[in-house]
């Protein structure tokens, strides 16, 4: 293969981003440098082990005029999520009772009727459409990756599969309708151009009733507890409401309500529509000025926050080498995009985890991105007795503590790695 042939081949894959998602200023500050990580959902099945892995830049850069922040490189998404995509929204109990409880919130906020639509854009397996449909509210999911799409039209939600682009909005135009309700779980920061995404969303929005709902991350929890993990080549977009709201204005929309959630290491849910079609609600300016008072717009802040990512590898490693030394058994609990990040950053490979485990089928037995750790069942520990199990799930910890807790009555200690090292025994967990 010749230079110009290679050069082709990674231009397919990703491109870097050199101007603001929203307002389009090159003025862009780099604050954090993560090295090069192959993608986070990449999990490799034994026969392609062999097969080079392909590494791409994980930074992340501050926009010195509205304040976005964004990765600088952008995989190419087909390559992300059309090829064997492995995460699935509904294997914890904590996630299914949040999305059902999403749902139902929305219909009595809302007041839908059986006659309404709700469209999810991004939507997985359907476990949210699953808590609308309960109701009897008409339903339709788009997700990119076939083998997801397959799982929710087995569990009875209309998907198609897609990405929300021009050809889900000339499907969707030959049902002669318009959504009253359009969710994004997730799914926000994955969107590259946010302009076409805006476009799209007019297209098929009830104008006067309709409400778009994105839940996301925010970036002020990302910051706060040390969350850097969450950063990965999915997440193109790490979000805040400030450089939002002039973005809106070009398509006649505004933010009329921010509502928090715990879910995802702290989550908001924000309400969109029409501009003047809803009441702006008073958490709107609250949660601005509260991103102000964070200093999440400083680059100062913001550099001193990449000093505390490397310090968090610094004391991760020195543990784990700690109980190396000691001829300790360590593992990791749950595999989730985050872990990868976590794992390939901190050089935590197969020298300090004998394997790995998950909760879902599509991962198991299967190598994890970079490190090429296996990935067994959960149960599996107790088979094999290690002494410690790094938990990489964090955000769901109480509920994979609980589910393993033979382990822990074994003797078994998990090491929660994020913000700081904490250790769970028997004795202290509650």
């Amino acid at each position: 293969m010749n230079k110009i042939k290679i050069k082709e081949f990674f231009s397919n894959l990703g491109y870097y981003k050199n101007y603001c998602r929203l307002c389009k200023s090159r003025n862009l500050f780099e604050f954090l440098d993560l090295g090069y990580h192959p993608p986070s959902d990449e999990f490799k099945q034994k026969s392609l082990l062999d097969i080079p892995t392909v590494y791409f830049p994980l930074k992340v850069c501050s926009c010195n005029k509205c304040g976005f922040k964004q990765l600088s490189y952008v995989v190419n998404p087909s390559y992300l999520y059309q090829y064997d995509y492995p995460y699935e929204s509904s294997l914890t109990k904590a996630g299914e009772n949040h999305y059902h409880e999403f749902a139902k919130s929305i219909i009595n906020r809302f007041d839908l009727k059986k006659k309404d639509l709700v469209i999810d854009i991004g939507s997985n397996t359907g476990v949210l459409l699953e808590g609308f449909k309960k109701f009897q509210i008409k339903v339709l999911g788009v997700d990119p990756a076939k083998n997801i799409c397959d799982i929710a039209k087995s569990r009875g939600i209309e998907t198609f599969n897609s990405f929300f682009d021009n050809n889900f909005v000339k499907f969707f135009k030959k049902k002669k309708t318009r959504a009253k309700i359009i969710t994004g779980t997730n799914v926000f920061a994955h969107i590259d151009n946010l302009d076409d995404f805006f476009k799209n969303i007019k297209k098929i929005l009830d104008k006067k009733k309709g409400v778009l709902i994105l839940e996301s991350p925010h970036f002020l929890h990302l910051v706060r507890d040390l969350e850097f993990d969450t950063i990965y080549h999915e997440h193109l977009s790490y979000i805040l409401i400030k450089p939002f709201i002039p973005f809106l204005k070009k398509y006649n929309f505004e933010i009329f309500d921010v509502v928090k959630k715990d879910i995802h290491g702290g989550s908001i849910r924000i309400f969109i529509s029409t501009k003047g079609a809803q009441k702006v609600q008073a958490r709107v300016n609250k949660i601005c000025k509260e991103e102000n008072r964070n200093k999440l717009y400083s680059n100062k802040a913001l550099i001193n926050f990449s000093h505390q990512v490397k310090k968090n590898r610094y004391h991760l490693i020195s543990f784990l080498n700690k109980l190396k030394i000691q001829n300790k058994k360590i593992v990791a609990i749950s595999a989730p995009a985050k872990g990868m990040t976590m794992l390939n950053y901190s050089k935590i490979d197969k020298d300090y985890l004998d394997f790995a485990t998950d909760k879902s089928s599509l991962k198991i037995k299967k190598y994890l991105p970079g490190s090429n750790i296996k990935v067994l069942k959960d149960s599996d520990i107790l088979k094999y007795k290690p002494d410690y199990a790094l938990l990489l799930a964090w955000n769901f910890s109480k509920e994979i503590i609980k589910r393993n807790i033979k382990f822990l009555k074994m003797g078994g200690k998990f090491i929660i790695p994020i913000p700081k090292i904490k250790i769970i025994t028997l004795k202290n967990f509650k």
